[in-house]
């Protein structure tokens, strides 16, 4: 349960402070913010990937605010302590959470902070996508932009009456054939993640869920001994499964 609960001090670097404030879009998000103090300062705003919160800035807020910035690090919609989203359910409309209306977010809360643009933003992971969205929408307000962990593929073509090829589905078909049909079958997490039973399996797992999820996400980190990072050869199942299970 989302509690509108700021973080404790103790938890937070000294100058970096949380609060919530009304987005005008829907949501209460709770920020953490530092650099705050007087006016007229530059602005960033930080935007979290996934699995991750607001929280996962809280050694770059300082160092940013310390350079003259004012930086606010919201936790986006469905994320964290932000409110204003829920519940969404597995047949729910997921049109609140389309990236057009992650930027509305996005601007509400720098207009409710009283700024009409800011200097830049600053997206990782999932907020890379978020951010890169932010700058081609709206380049009037955000005037920098830097993007990190998730490259940008730019908008989606327009289509056109000259446009007539049809988007060939057999190789993705054929790739989650081959995955289920090695010795050990395989799914990758994308296609998992939009199952049904994911949430169930994740939420009500048996070691119960802090546990499951810092073992989770070790799992695919530099500190699993046994990952060794490299190019894969080829889209092919047998390259796939050569990944982290987190992935594949």
């Amino acid at each position: 349960m989302t509690l509108q609960i700021p973080y404790d001090t103790s938890v937070l670097p000294v100058g970096v402070r949380s609060r919530f404030i009304d987005n005008t879009n829907g949501l209460l998000m709770h920020v953490l913010e530092a650099g705050y103090e007087g006016s007229n300062k530059p602005v960033i705003l930080l935007l979290h990937g996934f699995p991750e919160l607001a929280y996962s800035w809280r050694k770059i807020i300082p160092t940013l605010a310390a350079a003259g910035f004012h930086v606010i690090a919201p936790d986006l919609r469905g994320y964290g302590r932000t409110l204003g989203w829920g519940p969404v359910g597995y047949d729910s409309d997921l049109t609140p959470f389309n990236l057009l209306n992650t930027v509305r977010d996005a601007i509400g809360l720098i207009n409710a902070l009283g700024y009409e643009k800011i200097t830049g933003v600053v997206g990782h992971d999932y907020g890379a996508s978020v951010a890169a969205w932010c700058a081609l929408v709206r380049p009037d307000i955000f005037n920098r932009c830097v993007l990190m962990s998730a490259p940008f593929d730019g908008p989606p073509k327009i289509s056109t009456e000259k446009d007539t090829e049809v988007p060939n589905s057999e190789n993705q078909i054929d790739i989650h054939q081959s995955m289920r049909e090695l010795a050990r079958p395989r799914k990758h997490y994308h296609w998992y993640y939009s199952t049904e039973a994911a949430n169930s399996d994740m939420t009500q797992c048996p070691q119960g869920i802090h546990n499951f999820l810092r073992a989770y996400y070790h799992h695919k980190s530099a500190d699993w001994k046994a990952n060794k990072p490299h190019k894969l050869q080829a889209w092919i199942a047998s390259e796939l499964e050569k990944m982290p299970t987190y992935y594949i």
